[in-house]
């Protein structure tokens, strides 16, 4: 007998989108003012996003010696090689008109002495190009900004599982404190950032554990190019410090504070043209080669040679008073942290993914802009620009019907959060091995369990609880949402992590962040994004290549088909 899932509420609109920062905000504001009805699911509060962490800035071309092709080009030399030169021009043309927005919504951005906007230079760029706001607080201004536009936002709702059909998207499942429940439409958009909690230490909110990914997949969509994880170089190391930690802006070594080793002597000398401003990867695979060779688990920045640091980045020397560093007079003990998911689920420049109605914006989207590494700042920009373009993009499904019937209950599987952190903090790093990317595969796989929503679910008696833009309400008899919550997060790092685990081994190589210790380099003949999805036993399949286009006179890609097996 099949057991149904019972809904205690439900909605209908044009679009739903999940996760609510930058991306998610900037298409429903998008998709609103086409007048779309939104929906924006939240798992956490106003500011439980990545995007209120982000510090650096955003990247977009200077109005005076700059260019679009400049910005092109230190993109695609992150990128290592993978980089879709036609998407990388297409979202960094669209930067300038993307911010243009944002201030008309009301974002401040720091300026000058000359009254016009500030800007920075970080890693990887060869000119100062990045606006900041709030000096180091540029995410939470944008987060500020985008959250005063009042959308219509459930928050301490989460999504379970997009539901299909014949044509495509036509709903979600998702769980609040009230129950479960079903929101109808033909579009939904994924944009729920990254998975830093695949990995003991990072600088990702608590929430950022690959749940886009897992849905895409679940959902019949492809993701590509996940083994490329950044680490970011510089993250506040404190002894036994695990969870989210602190980073340090790129933006400090922009300014010229400079990278020592335990005996004062430069960690990047020699290493790259750029030194301490080199692309993210080269700067953390420096540190985690200097870190074996001297025996140390971490290195320093030397900021104390820098006037009025702590009026340019307040949010950093907050983080480091609280951990017991004066910046102005002391070392700032750092280490690389995972960062930030280069890949992702497989779209075009417009969000659009293989499934239709499945559209994904932001970190959990892979467009092609970033390639193997992505480039200082880009994010912000490429969760604007390709998060305005998915919200237009949504309009494509107006009018096609979303009747749900009665929602069958499944299984997902998953494994303890703690085994799946550590084989991947141990094997899946800065650098990782054949050998150990094959025991932390055999260590997730062992400890998988199975478990349906119903199951997760059923715990304790009756209670009282308000989700919010929700009457207070009795919530179902044994029911828990948090169980809920940890059940899907479970089961979308242990299906990620499986993913990433699976394409770092196929890639037998060394290109951008994905560093493997039997391989000195990047090997031409694997010059191309492998796409992976699950087939119809539910199993992980690496399932076509393709080379990344060279030259910008090829034409524009407009899904993600030529990567995906049909």
């Amino acid at each position: 007998m099949t057991t149904t899932v019972p809904v205690s509420w439900e909605a209908e609109v044009d679009l739903v989108v999940v996760g609510g920062g930058v991306a998610g905000l900037t298409a429903a504001r998008t998709a609103s003012l086409r007048g779309l009805r939104v929906l924006i699911l939240s798992k956490g509060g106003p500011t439980d996003t990545s995007t209120q962490y982000a510090q650096g800035g955003i990247a977009v071309v200077a109005p005076r010696g700059d260019s679009v092709d400049s910005h092109v080009l230190d993109t695609v030399e992150a990128g290592a090689g993978l980089c879709e030169v036609d998407a990388v021009r297409s979202i960094v043309e669209g930067g300038q008109a993307a911010v243009a927005a944002l201030t008309d919504l009301g974002a401040v951005f720091d300026l000058g002495r000359d009254g016009q906007i500030s800007r920075t230079r970080e890693g990887g760029h060869s000119t100062r190009r990045i606006i900041h706001a709030g000096g180091d607080a540029t995410g939470a201004e944008v987060q500020r900004a985008l959250n005063a536009a009042g959308l219509p936002v459930l928050f301490g709702a989460a999504a379970l599982r997009v539901l299909t059909g014949p044509d495509g998207v036509c709903g979600v499942v998702a769980v609040s404190p009230d129950g479960f429940g079903v929101v109808r439409s033909p579009a939904v958009l994924l944009a729920t950032g990254g998975l830093g909690q695949l990995y003991a230490s990072s600088t990702n909110p608590p929430g950022a554990t690959g749940d886009g990914v897992a849905l895409a997949l679940w959902a019949g969509a492809a993701v590509a190019d996940l083994e490329f994880v950044q680490f970011h170089p510089t993250v506040l190391y404190t002894p036994g410090g695990v969870g989210r930690r602190p980073l340090i802006s790129e933006a400090v070594r922009g300014e010229g504070a400079i990278l020592l080793d335990a005996h004062g002597d430069s960690v990047t000398a020699g290493v790259h043209p750029r030194g301490d401003l080199a692309p993210r990867d080269v700067v953390s695979r420096a540190i985690a080669e200097r870190m074996r060779a001297t025996g140390t688990d971490h290195v320093y920045l030397d900021a104390r040679h820098l006037t009025g640091f702590a009026q340019r980045f307040p949010t950093i020397t907050a983080s480091c008073l609280a951990a017991g560093i004066d910046p102005a007079t002391q070392l700032i003990p750092v280490a690389p942290g995972a960062h930030y998911q280069c890949g992702g689920v497989l779209t075009d420049t417009h969000g659009r993914t293989g499934v239709p109605g499945l559209y994904a914006a932001g970190e959990v989207a892979r467009t092609g802009l970033h390639g193997a590494n992505r480039l200082a700042s880009n994010s912000l920009l490429e969760g604007l620009v390709v998060g305005e373009r998915a919200g237009a993009a949504a309009s494509e499904r107006l009018g096609l019907r979303t009747d749900l019937g009665d929602i069958d209950s499944w299984t997902l599987e998953f494994a303890d959060r703690g085994v799946v952190q550590q084989a991947m903090t141990e094997h899946a790093s800065v650098v990782r091995d054949g050998t150990g990317l094959t025991a932390a595969l055999a260590t997730i796989d062992a400890a998988r369990s199975t478990a349906s929503p119903l199951d997760a679910a059923a715990a304790g008696s009756p209670r009282r609880a308000s989700a919010p833009n929700h009457e207070t309400a009795d919530v179902p008899e044994g029911f828990d949402s948090a169980r809920v919550l940890r059940w899907i997060e479970d089961a979308a790092l242990t299906l990620t992590a499986r993913t990433l685990l699976i394409a770092a081994a196929d890639r037998a190589e060394s290109r951008g962040c994905h560093t493997r210790a039997e391989y000195q380099g990047p090997v031409d003949g694997r010059r191309h994004s492998t796409a992976i999805r699950l087939n119809a036993d539910g199993e992980l399949e690496v399932r076509a290549e393709a080379s990344v286009p060279v030259g910008e006179a090829l034409p524009v890609r407009s899904g993600p088909a030529p990567l995906i097996a049909r």
